[in-house]
């Protein structure tokens, strides 16, 4: 941890620049891709075949439904 502080405080104009700004938000930004886990969906279907596919409910209703 003192080998951190250190280097920050020898090259604190370099951090605290534009480029180091830069920098760390791009390791910061990939961390937080890396760490999220998305929801994927696949669908698989034959010949012939209707497919819906939805990341909620999905309700099927007739025509004459009262």
């Amino acid at each position: 941890m003192e080998a951190i502080t250190e280097w920050i405080s020898n090259n604190y104009t370099w951090v605290f620049s534009g480029a180091g700004i830069f920098v760390l938000g791009g390791i910061i930004a990939f961390f937080k891709i890396t760490r999220s886990v998305g929801i994927t969906q696949k669908q698989r279907s034959g010949n012939n075949s209707t497919n819906i596919q939805a990341g909620g409910n999905v309700e099927f209703t007739q025509k004459n439904d009262k």
